[in-house]
């Protein structure tokens, strides 16, 4: 049970991580020492090694079947992902009511977090080339356009949903990028972190006798989102881990580039906020840029010796 705990508060922490845009839970969970577990467990899972759960009457497949739960360490990633969850759940409730209620300051920390993180990574590519640069040069240029674009609005269709679920899991395996940031490119941040607010408001109410209406609609976008996750889990997880594998430099180059061109959303964020409440001022959003890249700098501080 001891164990539990600690991978479950391990977990809150990583949780905590990414639904912060600019902050990784990768990079947590190399600060507390479980990221190379948490990666072989998640490449060792395969799918076709369930297939003797679909015989439980057979004491044989029963006992495959547990051979091969132990293998992947599935208690581990269960426990880890119930930490997760916890974070995510209690977390997204405050990131929306901040990014709604004070998108100046907030819009404001998120560049700082970005900017900053964009800088200590970009120090880990080491040799600059050609190629290299001609890949950071592509990534700067598509995340700006699609920010653009998601900044005017972007529609939540079941379909962008599932996209954007599948694409933010990658940051389990991506020090320096967060989930949050990969929903914040594809404008789904504020869409998904109320819609998480709501599901669990909903449940709540239900226990008071509330109507289940909201509970159903909320939920299928989660649910949506979560096979999303899952999928990409499969996919695009371990695609982005072989490129790191193959192409660490060249990769790190894209994705950091990615960052950089992101930082259209929060200035525009931030310059189309301003004058609109007390704090919605221009030393607001500098103060919480400053705050916010003091952080990244801080942690990078103490854990530039961790290997990635």
């Amino acid at each position: 049970m001891r164990e539990f705990l600690a991978v479950y508060l391990k977990g809150i922490s990583m949780g905590s991580a990414d639904v912060v845009p600019g902050v990784s839970g990768a990079t947590i969970a190399l600060i507390v020492g479980i990221y190379d577990r948490l990666i072989r467990a998640i490449t060792s899972i395969d799918p076709r090694a369930f297939r003797p759960a679909l015989r439980p009457h057979d004491p044989e497949a029963r006992a495959t079947l547990r051979t091969e739960l132990e293998r992947i360490e599935l208690p581990f990633l269960l426990t880890l992902g119930l930490g997760i969850g916890t974070a995510v759940v209690i977390l997204s409730r405050v990131m929306h009511g901040a990014a709604t209620t004070y998108p100046v300051p907030t819009y404001g920390f998120f560049f700082g977090l970005i900017a900053a993180s964009a800088i200590v990574l970009y120090g880990a590519i080491g040799t600059w080339t050609g190629g290299r640069l001609l890949v950071s040069a592509v990534a700067i240029v598509l995340a700006f356009v699609v920010t653009g674009v998601t900044a005017d609005g972007v529609p939540h269709s079941p379909l962008v949903v599932f996209v954007a679920g599948a694409i933010a899991i990658c940051a389990m395996v991506l020090p320096g990028v967060s989930g949050a940031f990969f929903l914040l490119i594809l404008g789904q941040y504020e869409y998904m972190t109320g819609t998480l607010s709501t599901f669990v408001d909903g449940l709540i109410g239900l226990l008071e006798g509330d109507a289940i209406a909201p509970v159903i609609e909320s939920g299928t976008v989660v649910a949506v989102f979560g096979v999303g996750a899952v999928l990409g889990l499969f996919t695009m997880a371990h695609v982005v881990g072989y490129a790191l594998e193959r192409y660490r430099a060249a990769t790190l180059a894209f994705l950091v580039s990615l960052m950089v061109g992101s930082l259209r959303l929060p200035v525009t964020e931030v310059w189309t906020n301003l004058g609109e409440s007390s704090t919605g001022t221009p030393v607001a959003a500098v103060v919480a840029g400053i705050v916010g890249a003091g952080a990244v700098l801080l942690v990078d501080r103490y854990t530039d010796d961790l290997e990635y």
